[in-house]
């Protein structure tokens, strides 16, 4: 999408140095990308540690190799 907008210079420098884009247009777009990126793991974060049935690494494994033949059993007991 063209849009024409007046950003400040000095700020449009920085964009470039810090994602070493080699175009104007590559930095916006390299910042927008972060910028939602970073958002959107700001949401998913608002849902950490609402899980509180799930079961561990190692409650899944056990679970697993009790499910599998004996001969395709990883883990010997």
């Amino acid at each position: 999408m063209k849009t024409t907008i007046d950003i400040p210079e000095k700020e449009l420098r920085d964009a470039m140095r810090f994602t070493k884009a080699k175009t104007k247009r590559e930095a916006i777009v390299k910042v927008l990308e972060d910028f939602n990126r970073q958002r959107r793991m700001a949401e998913l974060v608002k849902y950490s540690g609402t899980c509180k049935d799930m079961m561990s690494f190692h409650e899944l494994m056990e679970l697993r190799e009790r499910d599998l033949p004996k001969s395709a059993r990883l883990y010997s007991k």
